[in-house]
């Protein structure tokens, strides 16, 4: 594994938090002088809109035809604008953007020799069946868990009744590819029909299935398969090490994306959503204790260490709205934590395609949020099948732009609920993204620990 010392690791952090405070600042400067036309802008646009939607309602078919024209005019407008102000913005997009490539690069050979290795390590197909059923098994009770928690809380706090909407026209388009459930799509999603795609793609479930078969077939032959897990463990810390250099970046990667999306938002899109954005972290705040807890009872007070010592990932993927950018942090510091690495190797990655808590829960709250907002009344019936479709659609999302939000369109689709309705999240999405993305990291932290507890395999924490 690489060596840090323990006052890089804490300055690294330091430096992330003050990139982070510097950031908000800069953007909400940003956000009252130099974008301040656009946004200026684009609040006219949208009150436009909203006004000519609900004239729209009452309006003779003449009327309606002119409205409508009307309409496509100030969303043409409200594009060029929204372009104007991201070319305005871009240099500091482009930081984070990079920051984010690198880590990219990182992951797929990552994911891929360290679960072959962790999987070959494993000795034969009955350890792997048998800690993958394990793993399986905490990833399907905290899936669930989480999406019958967004369920519970948006029906308990119901954000989207004060929106009061009219339920908008068929076809109404959001700039969201959806599509509805299908079996054939999910399953071609999972068996790669090339790994070097997979890889160049970032197909995190693809590379997955890959890594197992390989894994399994470099244990079967037996000495041959030492040379391949040699090789595979020395390239993985070689990955490992290019992993130090490029984190080195993570508080300048952290700088620009939270200068971008306070600049474009501002900090008036919070109180515009405040209600919904407070309710769902407080959803995430609740879904925190509740996955310690549960992990409390397998490790005991170990899970609070857990904790502290993932504060960087965690404060990492929040700041950048990626769980995919911590991933190589998290592994390492899973190893230190005290999980064997042939259990960190095998669980984590499974993680990132299985065990995505705070997505998850989003996608119930989101989905019902949308529903309330044009005042659709859900049975318990309906909303239990919602969340089962959500369970099956939402595996292996991990690495794909905005996947909640296609996810969550293609439900909509399934359950007739006005997909349009998905424009009432795009505007606060990026910051609920890092409370999502910060969960994930969480989840799967714990998860890894868990397991690693059932397989007597979770030594002492690194000093």
């Amino acid at each position: 594994m690489t060596e840090q010392t323990p006052p890089k690791k804490s300055n690294l952090t330091l430096y992330i938090i003050i990139a982070l405070v510097i950031g908000i600042a800069l953007g909400f400067a940003l956000n009252k002088t130099y974008v301040l036309n656009e946004n200026q802008k684009l609040e006219s646009i949208e009150i436009k809109i909203k006004e000519n939607q609900h004239l729209q309602t009452s309006a003779d078919s003449l009327s309606k035809l002119s409205l409508k024209q009307k309409e496509t005019a100030l969303v043409k407008d409200r594009s060029a604008t929204l372009s104007l102000r991201d070319k305005k913005i871009e240099p500091f997009s482009i930081i984070a953007d990079i920051f984010l490539r690198l880590i990219k690069m990182i992951v797929a050979p990552l994911v891929f020799t360290t679960l072959v290795v962790g999987v070959a390590k494993l000795g034969d197909i009955n350890s792997v069946g048998r800690i993958g059923g394990k793993t399986l098994l905490w990833f399907i009770g905290a899936s669930l868990t989480s999406l019958l928690l967004g369920m519970i809380l948006v029906n308990v706090f119901q954000p989207g009744i004060a929106m009061n909407l009219p339920v908008p026209d068929a076809g109404t388009d959001i700039g969201i590819t959806h599509s509805g459930l299908s079996l054939k799509d999910f399953l071609y999603h999972v068996f790669p029909a090339s790994v070097i795609d997979a890889m160049a793609k970032n197909e995190i479930l693809q590379i997955v299935v890959f890594s197992l078969f390989f894994g399994v077939a470099t244990a079967a032959i037996g000495e041959q398969g030492k040379i391949v897990i040699k090789a595979m463990d020395a390239i993985a810390h070689v990955i490992l090490k290019v992993t130090g250099y490029v984190m080195n970046l993570a508080p300048l990667a952290v700088f620009g994306a939270m200068t971008a999306i306070i600049a474009k938002q501002g900090l008036g899109i919070l109180k515009t959503y405040s209600i919904f954005i407070t309710e769902f972290y407080s959803g995430l705040l609740i879904l925190w204790i509740v996955l310690a807890l549960a992990g409390s009872v397998i490790i005991g007070k170990r899970v609070i260490a857990l904790l502290k010592k993932m504060r960087e990932p965690i404060l990492l993927a929040f700041s950048t709205s990626s769980s995919e950018a911590a991933f190589p942090k998290t592994m390492e510091l899973l190893q230190k934590f005290g999980c064997k690495d042939k259990i960190v190797s095998f669980v984590l990655p499974l993680g990132y395609s299985f065990n995505l808590d705070g997505s998850m829960m989003y996608m119930t709250f989101a989905s019902l949020f949308i529903a309330q907002s044009y005042g659709i009344v859900l049975p318990v019936s309906t909303q239990i099948s919602m969340l089962l479709v959500l369970m099956l659609t939402s595996k292996g999302i991990a690495g794909v732009p905005r996947a909640s939000l296609v996810v969550i369109a293609g439900t909509l689709a399934t359950f007739n609920i006005p997909e349009a309705g998905l424009a009432l999240l795009l505007g606060i999405d990026p910051l609920l993204d890092m409370g999502r993305s910060a969960t994930n990291v969480v989840g799967n932290s714990i998860a890894t620990a868990v397991v690693s507890k059932w397989e007597n395999s979770l030594g002492a924490e690194e000093k």
